[in-house]
């Protein structure tokens, strides 16, 4: 799939086929995050990888929005350092805005959904995963093959008139 096309198809997915995906193409969606933009190349993130059927069904627990995980094929959970300085808590998370956004292209040109969460429940998912109590549990990405439909161009999305959103010069 050309990157376009991959923008075009990508859609949070959160219902999924009962496939595994190849540990070659997760290592493909997780070099993404890796190779993805970071501010002063700060690289503040650690991705921990889950394929393991009880860890994903644990991890919808640490949050309400989390529900999909327990049938996903696999999950990249996202961990920040905490920060030295409170600036850099917002910077370091648009990093991992970006990280997930290239993991979701990698994903989408793949044929492979992603739906992606918050993390509220620090403790619990430093607990299911062995994350150190110096890192930030901080967003999740739930994978696998769509179970309704497969990942084409949306030709109309259901979005605001791009008119309404895109301003030139001024407001």
């Amino acid at each position: 799939m050309e990157t376009w096309e991959a923008i075009r198809a990508r859609r949070n997915v959160r219902t999924y086929q009962e496939r595994p995906i190849a540990a070659g193409d997760l290592d493909r969606i997780l070099e993404a995050g890796w190779r993805s933009p970071s501010a002063s190349n700060r690289q503040p993130w650690d991705f921990v990888a889950v394929t393991e059927r009880s860890q994903l069904q644990e991890l919808t627990t640490v949050w309400v929005g989390a529900r999909h995980l327990a049938e996903a094929a696999a999950a990249v959970v996202m961990t920040l350092r905490q920060p030295e300085q409170e600036r850099y808590l917002t910077i370091d998370q648009y990093d991992l805005g970006q990280a997930t956004m290239a993991m979701m292209l990698a994903a989408t040109d793949l044929g492979i959904g992603s739906g992606h969460s918050a993390i509220g429940d620090q403790e619990a998912c430093r607990r299911i995963l062995g994350i150190p109590e110096d890192r930030i549990c901080a967003y999740m990405l739930a994978l696998g093959y769509p179970a309704d439909r497969p990942l084409k161009p949306i030709a109309h999305p259901d979005r605001r008139p791009f008119d309404d959103v895109v301003h030139r010069g001024h407001w």
